[in-house]
């Protein structure tokens, strides 16, 4: 057994909960060879963790390749960072990530460099180091295996979670010995609105694989899903007032612009209310949506709800200024960023107004702090200090994750899973769904990634846990 551990996998991540993913993959060969490699790199967004931002655990000149499980800034935010510090090798990704991918970094480049001017602190990265990983982005084909190098192979396959976005197969061989196979899941879903997602071949099934699976909603049900949106909407409009959704560009804003299309289809919504869609790079995303088409279905172009208007900052004012009912959908989605930080000190100290977030507001965001002042508390945005009179909401309903029910019926369709690793979920997350997988699943081991420990792999399961030398 002892020559068997010369070949090996050790697996760590950078990140201890939801945002800024980034897993270490290090393969060591019986020949002595070692492999580096990464998937995704994205943005720390819990302000616990924002110095994090500044470091790599890792000399990024020493990676061999990258692998992008979808388009989220926490999860490519840093791509261009790692290549300003020395990466110069090929990111791998989906066609449709690959396409939506540089409208994401450059946006979030501008948010960057707006703070940076803010604090008088130096940007994360440049400008051209944006051109730099552009260069490097390698496009792949759904269910099509890359041959990254004779001994890896990696495949791509269909992710409900976002247009573009993938479970990540990768396949390391060696001669004479059996493969080590990774799945990683990204953040995952099995459904969207917007495409059909396949099941998994069978082949995949059937392999003995280390899992690597997100956990974000790991301690929720699908059946506790509550539908408020539309019944908070149909109250505040009923009153004369004015709703402000905050929306993520990519996703998101696509799927409540078709559910208010489908509310004035129903009669739920008077289609002569006025919306307005305010997000530079969202508007841009929802124009792909409908004329490249991306991933999506043909018969779900047409998502557009009518009277609507889009918004830029000639328009935005008139926007404010208008006394009518309306809705006004604009990023960002936690409303930390982007023109929320324009609309929300305008509309919460409204009594007639809501405020209502459609997805994870993680801890420091803006949405993490109003939801959970009082009424009538005095909160402070950017350098403004106003009282909370308009309601603030928050549904979980259009999450683009899995929940822990759906998450368990995804996990039993595997036949052999030699090591199961959770990342990408809140610490108390994590250990509360690792005890219900080992309770459901047919695996013996379950591991918690985070930066306390790598776990090291060979083509049999674990072999041992060692503690990292991270700060």
């Amino acid at each position: 057994m002892g020559s068997k551990n010369r070949f090996y996998v050790d697996i760590m991540a950078m990140h201890e909960e939801v945002t800024g993913s980034c897993n270490l993959v290090v393969i060591k060969f019986p020949n002595g060879n070692t492999i580096r490699f990464v998937v995704d790199c994205g943005l720390f967004q819990e302000r616990k963790y924002s110095e994090l931002n500044e470091i790599f655990h890792f000399n990024p000149e020493n990676i061999d390749f990258c692998l992008v499980t979808h388009n989220h800034v926490d999860h490519i935010g840093r791509l261009p960072l790692m290549v300003k510090n020395g990466f110069s090798n090929k990111i791998y990704a989906t066609n449709t990530t690959c396409k939506l991918l540089p409208l994401a970094l450059q946006d979030n480049f501008n948010i960057l460099h707006d703070i940076s001017k803010r604090k008088h602190t130096k940007c994360l990265y440049q400008e051209s180091n944006i051109d730099e990983t552009v260069r490097l982005l390698e496009p792949c084909n759904y269910n099509e295996t890359v041959q990254i190098n004779e001994n890896i192979r990696v495949t791509f396959f269909m992710n409900g979670h976002l247009v573009g976005a993938s479970l990540i197969l990768v396949q390391i061989s060696y001669s004479g010995y059996e493969d080590i196979n990774l799945l990683f899941t990204g953040d995952y879903n099995n459904k969207n609105i917007f495409f059909d997602v396949p099941n998994l071949p069978d082949w995949v099934l059937e392999l003995p694989l280390t899992l690597v699976q997100e956990s974000t909603y790991g301690n929720m049900e699908t059946k506790d899903m509550k539908q408020v949106f539309k019944g908070n909407i149909k109250n505040c409009l009923s009153n004369k007032g004015t709703v402000v959704a905050l929306v993520f560009s990519l996703g998101r804003s696509q799927e409540i612009l078709y559910e208010l299309r489908k509310m004035q289809l129903s009669g739920d919504l008077d289609p002569n209310i006025p919306i307005y869609f305010d997000g530079k790079l969202a508007i841009r995303y929802t124009n792909l949506y409908i004329k490249d088409g991306l991933d999506i279905k043909n018969n779900m172009r047409d998502f557009l709800p009518e009277n609507l208007s889009f918004v830029n900052t000639e328009t935005r004012q008139e926007v404010l200024e208008s006394k009518t009912s309306k809705i006004i959908l604009t990023t960002s989605g936690m409303g930390s960023y982007g023109p929320a930080q324009i609309y929300i000190p305008e509309y919460i100290s409204r009594k007639n107004s809501l405020i209502h977030f459609t997805g994870y507001t993680a801890e420091g965001t803006l949405g993490n702090k109003l939801k959970n002042a009082e009424h009538d508390e005095i909160v402070q945005i950017g350098g403004l200090m106003t009282k909370k009179n308009g309601k603030v909401e928050y549904t979980t309903e259009y999450s683009s994750h899995a929940k822990a029910d759906e998450i368990i019926s995804f996990l039993k369709q595997f036949k052999n899973i030699r090591l199961l690793l959770l990342n990408h979920g809140e610490i108390e997350t994590k250990v509360c769904f690792s005890k219900r997988i080992l309770r459901e699943i047919e695996t013996k081991n379950v591991g918690l990634l985070g930066r306390e420990y790598f776990y090291r792999v060979n083509p049999y399961g674990l072999v041992k846990i060692i503690s990292t030398k991270f700060d």
